[in-house]
């Protein structure tokens, strides 16, 4: 065993280097989907509870939407209100005790970051939908859009925009989080490079190079969405079209 730290760094890099970089692939392959699958759970509960409630002519739809809303509202709360910790033991054997669904910790992995991520975006795309102008939504239904064409046409590409840094952070987030999943056995960055500190006792030098990597990780990740956030603004000036002078026109 090397005595000086960087001497025992080296050794876990050499020895174990292969198993972090592998854990390290694992937390971003679960970050990057249950990302992903979360922001489409977020955009489509935060588009329902965006719906406006129809007339007084359509009980039994209203009373359809305020049930529909009210567990939307719930599994948001529910979510949001609890770790990620504690949803993971809850669910993955929570599912085997009660159901005998016995899940791979990969899919419980995939299935606990996407609704836990779908309820932090659900409130993200709420606020980014709200956002938008009053004015457009009424100038959408005054030239006959219904809510669903209003959404698609008109808010929600700029809503989009609006939510990127919120997305981003999201995955930020996520990929710091998954370091929860070793609870229930998921091979990420945190399970492997506990498993390697634990080999030599050398948790400090261990865990100092898996702050590197998840530095690393985040640190990129901020990167290319700063740099798909600009791409999304476009250019700062805009050349006006050519086109015939309006004299030309006439004539």
């Amino acid at each position: 065993m090397p005595q000086s730290f960087s001497g025992r760094i080296v050794m876990i890099l050499s020895r174990y280097g292969g198993s972090i970089l592998t854990g390290a692939g694992l937390t971003m392959l679960i970050a990057l989907i249950g990302t992903v699958f979360g922001c489409i759970i977020g955009l489509l509960v935060g588009v329902v509870q965006s719906v406006p409630e129809p007339g007084r002519g359509h009980p039994a739809r209203r009373i359809l939407l305020k049930v529909v809303k009210f567990l939307c509202m719930a599994y948001v709360e529910i979510f949001r209100g609890t770790p990620m910790m504690v949803q993971a033991m809850f669910i993955f054997y929570g599912a085997a005790a009660l159901f005998e669904i016995h899940m791979t910790t990969m899919f419980a992995a995939l299935f606990i970051v996407s609704i836990n991520t779908g309820a932090y975006m659900t409130e993200t795309v709420r606020g980014g939908i709200f956002s938008i102008d009053r004015g457009q939504v009424e100038g959408a239904r005054a030239i006959g859009m219904t809510h669903a064409q209003t959404m698609r046409y008109v808010i929600l590409p700029q809503a989009l925009r609006n939510i990127m840094p919120q997305i981003g952070n999201n995955l930020i987030i996520n990929i710091k989080d998954t370091s929860v999943l070793n609870v229930i056995g998921v091979v990420e960055l945190f399970y492997t490079t506990n498993s390697v500190a634990g080999a030599y006792y050398t948790y400090f030098e261990a865990f100092t190079v898996a702050m590197v990597v998840y530095f690393i990780l985040t640190f990129t990740c901020s990167r290319l969405l700063r740099l798909a956030e600009k791409k999304m603004d476009g250019p700062d000036n805009y050349a006006l079209a050519e086109g015939p002078v309006i004299g030309e026109v006439a004539r």
